[in-house]
């Protein structure tokens, strides 16, 4: 009799494989069933969808804003709600001299992650559009590496989302063309 290669594991590694496979379909079922929920809790706020329309943002980021930047209030402008997130640059003063160095990275971690996401994913869609913030993006791409412009768009991307969760307004791509042919 020829021997498959699923006869040549013992039946212990098999049994394990069995259970470890299980395991890994009841998580993706949990999964399913937490992004229903997250999504059905989307559908229902009228913040996180409003935030989801603007490009770079989408459900996640969206839902993580809508429930840690409770009250927009408490920033004076969208440069707080960026340097809240850590997504400003540190200032160095000596002299009379300013220096801006790397990035804080003080604040919401998850939320600073899920907008730098956002913002490399729309990097990526923006290298070959014609708008203002596509030539934006491709003039900084070509004096700056590739991760500082990713930051720059989501500090961009931060301060968009707070001037949408502040007035209340749905977002307006016009003002994003403007903002990026006035950068």
């Amino acid at each position: 009799m020829e021997e498959t290669p699923a006869d040549a594991l013992p039946e212990i590694a098999r049994s394990s494989l069995r259970a470890l496979l299980g395991g890994i379909h009841r998580l993706d079922e949990e999964i399913a069933g937490l992004e229903a929920e997250l999504k059905a809790w989307h559908r229902g706020n009228e913040v996180s969808r409003r935030l989801a329309e603007i490009p770079g943002i989408g459900l996640m980021t969206a839902t993580a804003l809508a429930v840690r930047v409770v009250d927009p209030g408490l920033f004076r402008n969208g440069r707080d709600l960026a340097a809240w997130v850590g997504l400003t640059p540190r200032q160095d003063s000596t002299g009379g001299r300013t220096r801006l160095g790397r990035i804080t990275k003080a604040g919401d971690a998850l939320l600073r992650r899920l907008l730098m996401l956002g913002a490399t994913s729309l990097i990526r869609s923006l290298k070959t559009s014609d708008s203002a913030l596509g030539r934006w993006v491709r003039a900084l791409l070509a004096r700056r590496p590739p991760k500082v412009v990713a930051i720059a768009l989501a500090n961009k991307l931060a301060r968009i989302a707070w001037v949408v969760m502040a007035r209340g307004e749905p977002f307006d791509p016009r003002r994003l063309e403007a903002a990026a042919g006035a950068a």
